[in-house]
């Protein structure tokens, strides 16, 4: 059976991204990177505006505001590509070009849950808050796990990760700091059908 891990690289203020800010925030350290290198191999879950974001970026678009792409945005995307990956998408026309990418249009959440009791290794999201989101609810989530960037992207956060989620609580299995100032936290996800002292009235 599988494991389906949520991955979410955030602000400290829970954004998936700023306007003027490099991938990482520019934060990104040697011990962060090293830890980077040491993932197991994975089939990373995705659905269309993060797969066409991250297959341009695969095809030489560099992000607004920068000339090139920096050498550890690159090889993150040089990781991404060599891995296998799944597209849920209805408006995306096949054939995909990003190599080692498989599309579906079948409902994700009962595509995933199938992934996970007839397959074996770890299935990780990237991206994509509306599938995890939908993951989530679905009771569907083993591991939930977060790089918290110290930066506070107020005026310029862009993707509020956690809107419209429901009540979850976490009960912590990780936690690492890297390079002295990248908090990682990694929980074992549980909905919640109401919060401790019940349903609002």
């Amino acid at each position: 059976m599988s494991e389906l891990l949520v991955d979410f690289i955030t602000s400290l203020d829970g954004y998936a991204s700023g306007a003027g800010w490099p991938g990482f925030w520019g934060l990104e350290g040697p011990e962060y990177l090293a830890w980077l290198g040491e993932q197991p191999e994975v089939t990373h879950l995705m659905g269309a505006n993060t797969y066409r974001l991250m297959s341009g970026f695969a095809a030489g678009e560099v992000p607004s505001g920068q000339d090139d792409f920096r050498p550890e945005e690159e090889a993150s995307v040089d990781e991404l590509t060599r891995a296998p990956k799944v597209v849920f998408s209805s408006t995306i026309e096949e054939p995909l070009t990003w190599a080692n990418s498989t599309l579906v249009r079948d409902d994700a959440v009962e595509t995933v849950r199938a992934m996970k009791e007839n397959g074996s290794g770890l299935l990780s999201t990237i991206g994509s808050l509306s599938l995890c989101r939908s993951l989530l609810r679905a009771g569907l989530v083993d591991r939930f796990r977060v790089g918290i960037f110290p930066v506070i992207t107020g005026a310029t956060g862009a993707e509020r990760i956690y809107d419209g989620y429901p009540d979850i609580a976490l009960e912590m299995i990780e936690h690492r700091t890297f390079d002295g100032r990248i908090q990682l936290v990694e929980y074992k996800p549980r909905v919640l059908e109401h919060p401790p002292l019940g349903a609002p009235a």
